[in-house]
């Protein structure tokens, strides 16, 4: 069976090159543009790879709240940004790693690998 990641990134073109490198690989993905749609939807994936800045809310909430419920704390949680560094975003949430926008795709595909 194929390893999930849910992707919630509001950048159309990040969500899907992030969605063909993963499918690529071998993983399922679950793209979403906004918190809403993300939490409407039902989802136990392998691993969370979560933006900071949404349209509708906070990355960093949605990781609090995700590493907060015994149903997804032992998920892996992947952040990416361009505004926030690693020390203030791994203080604020608890995520497994935080990747830094503009990303380099082997670096993150390791980094999932790694965690995966």
């Amino acid at each position: 069976m194929k390893k999930l990641i849910t992707v919630l990134e509001d950048d159309k073109d990040i969500r899907e090159i992030c969605a063909y490198l993963f499918a690529d690989e071998g993983y399922s993905v679950q793209e979403f543009a906004d918190i809403a749609s993300f939490t409407r939807a039902s989802t136990s994936p392998s691993l969370f790879l979560l933006d900071i800045q949404l349209p509708d809310g906070n990355g960093l909430d949605v990781c609090k709240n995700l590493k907060n419920n015994p149903i997804y704390s032992k998920i892996p949680i992947i952040m990416m940004s361009a505004h926030l560094k690693m020390n203030a975003m791994m203080e604020n949430c608890r995520a497994d790693d935080f990747i830094e926008k503009p990303f380099d795709i082997d670096l993150l595909l390791k980094r999932v690998a790694r965690l995966l």
